[in-house]
């Protein structure tokens, strides 16, 4: 698929952001590992995914566990289309125009999941800025449609900011019941201009805040790169305020930059300093923390939903 870019993308407006021969990223490390997918589970999924003519975050923003995941059967759906409206320096997503949404699309969500047998489900899309919801009304159509095909599986998503929108909008999305709710955080508020400009810190910590005092029952998660530039107590920091909103699961993951036009890394964080933020998450309160190199949002999400649920159930007593 190419990739549309133009002026809306500060990678294209700042090339010295790039990374170049007197500005290069550091070698990956040997704790960076990235299989190869070939396994019969990986082309069964993709196979599947194909047939019913839905896209993935894994496929779309180069997921460095698809081949390991989608072994198993596990596919993170996005929807919408495969066109972001947005311009973020850290996404492979393309960004541009997209296309009307797909009223079939919840559909073939449901049936792709019922065939795929997923305990756990993950749904997330591209921003859609030029829809009046932000498509948080296609999010609760996806998130009923997978109940009425596959009622036993619970339902995580991964929602844009809807910052173009009323609150109704993510009203409409805790409606529909998710069990997860999770919106990214992705970096330090001082790295937003730069990763992030078409979002707003504080507004993406308030979606969490107000998704869990509409729905105290929701899971509420978020996630941090690290590798962009970030420091330590910004981070403890970031912590600090998603547990001022409530957020129970934390992931933090290594920022890889997927091509020569984005965001450079300016470091690989090492293991110990993983298993440091670790521990210090815990012990701000989170209920759930995965963080490692190659953690992201919806890797191992059905395996920790149910720690997630465990934690929860012992916390109470």
């Amino acid at each position: 698929m190419s990739e549309v870019r133009d002026l809306a993308n500060p990678a294209e407006r700042h090339p010295e952001k790039a990374h170049r021969p007197d500005n290069p990223s550091p070698r990956k490390p040997p704790w960076i590992r990235i299989k190869a997918p070939s396994s019969k589970g990986y082309f069964d999924t993709r196979a599947t995914i194909k047939e019913h003519k839905l896209s993935t975050v894994c496929e779309e923003a180069g997921c460095p566990n698809a081949a390991e995941c989608w072994a198993q059967g596990h596919a993170t759906m996005m929807i919408m289309g495969e066109i972001c409206t947005r311009g973020c320096t850290f996404c492979n997503v393309a960004t541009g125009r997209p296309d009307k949404l797909d009223p079939f699309e919840p559909a073939r969500v449901a049936q792709a999941v019922e065939k795929l047998g997923l305990s756990h489900v993950v749904i997330t899309s591209v921003d859609r800025d030029d829809l009046g919801d932000g498509g948080a009304a296609h999010f609760a159509q996806t998130i009923r449609a997978v109940r009425r095909r596959r009622p036993e599986a619970t339902i995580e998503v991964l929602t844009p900011d809807f910052l173009k929108c009323g609150p109704e909008a993510l009203e409409t999305v805790i409606e529909a019941r998710p069990d997860v709710f999770n919106h990214n955080l992705e970096t330090v508020p001082g790295l937003y201009l730069e990763v992030r400009p078409g979002a707003r810190y504080f507004h993406s910590l308030r979606i969490l805040q107000r998704a869990k005092e509409l729905s105290p029952e929701v899971f509420t998660k978020s996630g941090l790169m690290v590798g962009l530039g970030e420091t330590r107590p910004q981070i403890l920091q970031v912590m600090d305020d998603m547990r001022a909103a409530g957020v129970d699961f934390l992931t933090i993951g290594q920022y890889l930059q997927p091509s020569p036009k984005h965001h450079a890394v300016e470091r690989y964080v090492t293991p110990e300093e993983f298993a440091s933020y670790e521990k210090a998450a815990y012990a701000k309160g989170f209920l759930m923390v995965s963080a490692s190199p190659l953690t992201r949002s919806s890797y191992h999400a059905g395996a920790d939903f149910e720690r997630l649920r465990a934690a929860r159930l012992a916390a109470l007593g």
